[in-house]
């Protein structure tokens, strides 16, 4: 990937220099470092996009399914798993 974008930006003093001294201190150039914090942090906002949307569908999927009356009463839902519990503590 050739590299032929300048990006400038604006930062406390201290914080440069913090930042410069920890690149250097780990022997690689601060561009190279702000390229894999930039990297890192796109793949997390993707990820939390992804993620969001995944839940949004289940929400909709779950909305859904009430409205065609195949939901289960919470009391029936806390029943089941009280079980499964008192199975699983019994097992171990």
């Amino acid at each position: 990937m050739t590299k032929q974008a300048v990006f400038t930006m604006k930062l406390e003093p201290e914080l440069r220099e913090e930042f410069m001294a920890e690149a250097k201190a780990d022997h690689r150039p601060a561009s190279q470092v702000l390229r894999e914090l930039m990297r890192e942090y796109i793949s997390r906002q993707k990820q939390s996009r992804e993620y969001d949307d995944f839940l949004r569908q289940k929400v909709e999927a779950s909305r859904v399914s009430l409205s065609a009356g195949q939901g289960i009463p919470n009391e029936e839902v806390d029943a089941l798993f009280a079980a499964r519990r008192d199975d699983a503590l019994k097992q171990a």
